[in-house]
């Protein structure tokens, strides 16, 4: 019983990560993107570039995963910096 505890408390505790998805807009750069992701969101350049490209080609990724309140100046700074994201 006490190990069926646990599996639902690690569970529930893997339901509660969001993520910060940015969109593709047809106004920032590659350039201004992969700055603010190294900058925001603490990526390396390679992964940031990355990311760059699946935005443009895919309408969207996935950049950050965590607690919401681990992700929410994140997603503000980007949204600061006129980049379309939200936390899901």
């Amino acid at each position: 019983m006490e190990q069926l505890k646990e599996d639902i408390l690690i569970e529930n505790k893997n339901n509660d990560i969001k993520h910060i998805i940015v969109y593709n807009d047809d106004v920032n750069t590659f350039d201004h993107v992969i700055e603010s992701l190294v900058d925001i969101c603490n990526m390396d350049i390679i992964a940031a570039n990355q990311c760059s490209l699946i935005i443009h080609y895919k309408g969207k990724c996935d950049v950050k995963s965590g607690d919401y309140e681990e992700l929410k100046p994140k997603c503000l700074e980007l949204l600061n910096r006129q980049i379309s994201a939200k936390i899901e």
